[in-house]
């Protein structure tokens, strides 16, 4: 079966933008006792690390069992609380950016290899 290509980016490319400011500013100002986003930051970074070992195996079940809806809501928990792992750790979007530039151009395979050879 053919599926439709990813489509473009900007939608979700302001999506993106609009998650990142409102988990920093939960970092900075926000409640524990009225934000998740503060409170699994206040939990720190193995709290965050269970929360995307938690979605990331929901999202897997999805893809093999779920409507195309409930993957996309699975992914999108999934990438939420990655950037909310990305700012308990102090790791910047453009660190992030910068590995994903770094492989445009190599084959998934040569890229897994050269980590497996390290």
């Amino acid at each position: 079966m053919t599926r439709p290509p990813l489509g473009p980016l900007a939608r979700l490319s302001a999506a993106l933008a609009h998650l990142a400011a409102t988990i920093d500013a939960r970092a900075l100002e926000g409640d524990a006792g009225t934000s998740w986003t503060a409170r699994l930051l206040a939990k720190g970074p193995d709290a965050v690390a269970a929360k995307i070992a938690e979605e990331g195996a929901e999202l897997a079940e999805a893809v093999i069992r779920e409507s195309d809806d409930h993957v996309a809501a699975e992914a999108a928990d999934v990438i939420y609380h990655l950037m909310v792992g990305l700012r308990a750790r102090g790791v910047p979007l453009d660190a992030l950016a910068e590995k994903l530039e770094a492989r445009q151009g190599t084959s998934g395979l040569a890229e897994k290899a050269s980590r497996n050879a390290k």
